[in-house]
């Protein structure tokens, strides 16, 4: 397929309420999945939404990784979290589980060199379609409710650094070193 050019912050598409796909399996919707798919493994993300690619659609894609889930999630003492594999959703919508909220680093593909603390819900359900037309309810804690959270705020024009409570938190990733962390995965 197509390695799509990846918006950055400030351009208008990263701004505005994205539309609903009336047809998850349309091959159009199909050939802009697998785009946003390559472009994603090629910038070496952990999720990407529609909006972040030029198209203005209401779609999201996203892996975790359970080790990083559980570097993220601190989970240790032998608790395994499992991969949550590779998901597209369509018109998806989330749903606060708790009114508990958690900071976390947050980077994301469309704010590059950037790093900053964002309080997200600690769980959530999320439903959406698959491009097949099959409809996907899950729940989701830690740093999955988390991803799956910034994917879906792109669809509405928000970007993590507007969900900041303290901009103070703002870095650079190359800084991160002096705050003893050196993994930065964008979203």
């Amino acid at each position: 397929m197509a390695i799509l050019k990846i918006a950055r912050m400030g351009h208008p598409v990263l701004n505005r309420v994205a539309t609903p796909v009336a047809d998850p399996a349309a091959p159009e919707v199909g050939r802009l999945i697998m785009d946003m798919l390559d472009t994603m493994e090629d910038a070496e993300g952990t999720g990407l939404a529609a909006p972040q690619v030029y198209a203005p659609k209401r779609i999201v894609a996203f892996f975790v990784s359970g080790a990083r889930a559980q570097r993220e999630d601190g989970a240790d003492g032998g608790v395994k979290i499992d991969d949550v594999p590779l998901t597209v959703l369509i018109n998806p919508v989330v749903e606060p589980l708790s009114d508990v909220m958690a900071l976390g680093w947050e980077a994301c593909l469309s704010v590059p060199g950037l790093i900053g603390e964002v309080p997200r819900h600690t769980a959530v359900r999320y439903r959406g379609w698959t491009p097949k037309g099959e409809e996907i309810v899950r729940e989701a804690q830690g740093f999955h409710a988390r991803v799956v959270q910034h994917e879906c705020d792109h669809l509405d024009g928000i970007l993590y650094p507007q969900r900041m409570s303290d901009l103070s938190t703002l870095i650079f990733t190359s800084e991160l070193s002096a705050r003893g962390r050196v993994e930065v995965e964008e979203a």
